[in-house]
């Protein structure tokens, strides 16, 4: 599998250190969409924080990947779902750290989630 970024230059606002417009993925063999995850510890329980939360998406997604025989590389789109607009930037400092740098089209959305206790909410689309 190949992926090429495309990040035009002109016509577009520009994209950031950290976001691509888009990913272009070339000759996957597997796609993997995981759900929105959640920050729940192995009992189902959430993290009281949004940084204690981030950090249990993080391990969640990388034992679900796993499971797939992938890794938090193999990530080529991601969509975060925040309680409120204060989050982003803990969550796109999360993200940032969990992919290493490497940037993906990502979208973040502010919602109202499911459990009152449920602060983030990360979905990921991955290629190999």
């Amino acid at each position: 599998m190949e992926t090429v970024a495309h990040s035009p230059n002109e016509g577009i606002y520009p994209a950031t250190s950290d976001y691509v417009h888009a990913l272009e993925v070339r000759r996957p063999e597997r796609l993997v969409f995981v759900a929105g995850t959640m920050g729940l510890d192995p009992a189902g329980v959430a993290g009281t924080t949004v940084a204690e939360q981030l950090e249990r998406i993080w391990r969640n997604v990388r034992v679900i990947l796993a499971s797939a025989d992938m890794t938090v590389d193999n990530i080529v789109r991601l969509t975060s779902y925040l309680r409120d607009p204060a989050y982003a930037e803990a969550n796109a400092a999360a993200r940032v750290a969990a992919l290493g740098g490497r940037a993906v089209p990502t979208t973040a959305i502010v919602v109202q989630l499911l459990e009152t206790d449920w602060l983030v909410e990360i979905e990921v689309i991955a290629a190999a």
